[in-house]
C-alpha cells in the first residue's frame, strides 16, 4: 500500500499534468476525434450488465483544466487502468508476505533476512529506505516513460498501452513491456476485446480487495470477514522511516 502511494507521488508531476505539457503529444479540442463518451458508455454495459454506465458525480461530462471532453475521460481511464494493475499486483504481494513466503536469500547485503513475522506492512518497514527509494524511482521512470513517449492517452492513444523502448535505450533492440512475449500480435480483436473487460474488471477488485486489507490490518474490526490479518500499529500512509522532505519549523 505504501509503494502505491509513493509511487503515484514520484511520477505526479507528469502523471497528472494535462495533456497541453506533454509536448507534441497533445492535442487541442478542434483536433481530437474520439468519440470517449459513447465508447465509455459502451463498454460500461459490457464490463457489468447489471449496474451498466453508472457516474452519479459527472465525471465523463468534466472538462480538467481547460482541455476537452475527450481529453478528460482519456485522463480518468488511464488513470482507472494504471491503478487496477498496480492493485492487483500489491493483491497478490500481500497475500504473498501475509503467508511469510519470502526469497531463500538475504533480504539486504549485509545479510539480514526477510522477516517471517508480522502483517506485509512489517515486512515493508523492515526494507531499508534505500532499497525503497530504488523501487520507487524504477516506478517513477516508468511512469514517465509512458508519459512522454508515443502517442499520449489524452491524444487518442490507447489506453493502458506501454510504449517500447527502442535501441537507443536498450542494446540490442526493443523492449515492449506492454507485451514482451509478442502474445497480443497473434490475438483476435475479439479476444483483446474481452482481455480489456477482464483486466478493468479484475483491477476494479483488485482495488476494493487492497483496501479491504489495509483497512483491516489498521483498524481491527473494520472488515468483519478478515479478523485474522495480523493487526498493524504503524503508519501506512508513511511509506519511508524518515521523510525525504526538508521539515519545516515555524
Amino acid at each position: 500500500m505504501k509503494l502505491i502511494i509513493c509511487s503515484v507521488l514520484v511520477a505526479a508531476a507528469s502523471a497528472f499534468a494535462p495533456a497541453s505539457s506533454v509536448g507534441h503529444h497533445a492535442a487541442t479540442k478542434a483536433s481530437m476525434s474520439m468519440d470517449a463518451k459513447g465508447d465509455l458508455v459502451s463498454l460500461a454495459g459490457k464490463l457489468n450488465p447489471v449496474v451498466n454506465y453508472f457516474d452519479p458525480i459527472g465525471l465523463s461530462n468534466q472538462e480538467f483544466w481547460g482541455l476537452s471532453n475527450d481529453q478528460t475521460i482519456g485522463f480518468l481511464r488511464e488513470s482507472e487502468v494504471k491503478h487496477g494493475r498496480i492493485a492487483m499486483f500489491a493483491f497478490v504481494g500481500y497475500i504473498v508476505h501475509a503467508n511469510h513466503l519470502t526469497w531463500p536469500w538475504p533480504m539486504t547485503m549485509d545479510g539480514t533476512p526477510f522477516p517471517q513475522t508480522g502483517s506485509p506492512e512489517v515486512v515493508w518497514d523492515a526494507i531499508p529506505d534505500g532499497a525503497k527509494l530504488q523501487i520507487i524511482s524504477f516506478v517513477g521512470f516508468l511512469e514517465f516513460w509512458r508519459e512522454s513517449a508515443g502517442t499520449h492517452y489524452m491524444s487518442g492513444g490507447k489506453i493502458g498501452e506501454m510504449p517500447e523502448f527502442d535501441s537507443k535505450y536498450i542494446p540490442g533492440g526493443a523492449l515492449n513491456l506492454y507485451d514482451p512475449l509478442g502474445y497480443s500480435k497473434s490475438r483476435s480483436a475479439e479476444d483483446k476485446e474481452r482481455g480489456l473487460i477482464v483486466e478493468l474488471n479484475n483491477g476494479r477488485l483488485a482495488m476494493l480487495g487492497i483496501f479491504g486489507f489495509v483497512s483491516a490490518s489498521s483498524v481491527e474490526g473494520s472488515v468483519p470477514f478478515l479478523k485474522f490479518i495480523d493487526h498493524y500499529d504503524g503508519n501506512v500512509m508513511a511509506p519511508l522511516t524518515k521523510s525525504i522532505l526538508p521539515s519545516i519549523s515555524f
